[in-house]
């Protein structure tokens, strides 16, 4: 096996440098499109390998610099090569798509699979090819390492005016990650909810009742302020078979919460006494009633 400490082992040393000032330039977009840190950047950071700002290296100098770092830095043989990896990722896109010198150090140094998957999948999320990235990060030889972090990058990223949330509820669904932040289940949640109503209160149901609380006014909010309310999801969640304590959420909400504010609410409510088969209006959907149409009832 080659000597990977030896920078002219690791890094080619002609042709084409992708820490340039243009790719520099370039990648620092990416960081801005990712409020200010890259996976790389998280990567390198749970190594301990740099301080502050590492990637991208500026220049050939700026190159050298970091792989020594990386090399005198106190993590696994198979830690430094994923980095070197990643790095020589950026020299493939650079040299064009015949270029093979990432691949070239994982058959040299005979770097485990996995190790290449998750640094290829996220090399392809700090470049926002998600598609691509998906293939590599949904393997099953993966752990959940930065889920959060992914899905709320999926979820951002994702067409909100389409309501595409295909690619967050891919991840999810194939890697059933556990949350550990409080923003990637809010924003999953989120997207779950604007795709099916359904799967958000089985979802929803999977939590024990402090969270499945916030979880169904954040599903019941979603509803009522969106403009297809009227028609597919309002109804879609007025015709689910509720539990008591969703029956009191809902009822609550929509009737003296601050559900009450939306002009939905009254429809989503009619929809409910429908489908429970109440002969008469209670007295909360009687409440929201404007005042005319309470007098035209009272003198019937």
């Amino acid at each position: 096996m080659l000597d990977f400490s030896q920078f002219s082992n690791a890094f080619p040393t002609d042709g084409p440098n992708p820490y340039d000032q243009n790719g520099v330039r370039a990648i620092e977009t990416f960081r801005k499109g990712f409020d200010g840190t890259l996976f790389i950047d998280r990567v390198l950071r749970a190594l301990g390998i740099g301080q502050g700002k590492t990637y991208p290296p500026r220049g050939e100098n700026g190159l050298r610099s970091l792989h020594k770092q990386i090399i005198e830095s106190k993590v696994t043989l198979y830690h430094k090569l994923s980095v070197l990896y990643y790095l020589l990722l950026d020299f493939d896109c650079t040299f064009g798509t015949q270029s093979q010198l990432a691949q070239s150090l994982a058959d040299e140094a005979s770097l485990p699979q996995k190790y290449q998957i998750l640094m290829r999948g996220l090399w392809h999320m700090d470049h926002k090819e998600f598609k691509f990235a998906l293939e590599h990060l949904t393997h099953p030889s993966l752990p959940s390492e930065f889920a959060d972090e992914i899905i709320i990058a999926l979820v951002r990223h994702a067409d909100a005016d389409a309501h595409d949330y295909s690619l967050p509820l891919a991840y999810y669904y194939a890697t059933q990650p556990i949350f550990k932040t409080a923003e990637a289940l809010e924003l999953f949640f989120g997207a779950l909810a604007q795709t099916s109503v359904t799967e958000a209160l089985i979802f929803a149901r999977s939590f024990p009742q402090h969270a499945q609380h916030g979880l169904f006014e954040q599903l019941l909010a979603s509803v009522i302020a969106d403009s297809r309310s009227a028609s597919t999801r309002g109804k879609e969640l007025a015709s689910q078979p509720l539990t008591g304590n969703e029956e009191k959420w809902f009822t609550d909400s929509l009737a003296s919460g601050e559900g009450r504010k939306s002009k939905n609410a009254m429809m989503i409510l009619q929809v409910r006494q429908i489908v429970t088969g109440r002969d008469r209006k209670p007295a909360a959907l009687e409440s929201l009633l404007p005042q005319t149409a309470r007098i035209a009832n009272t003198g019937r």
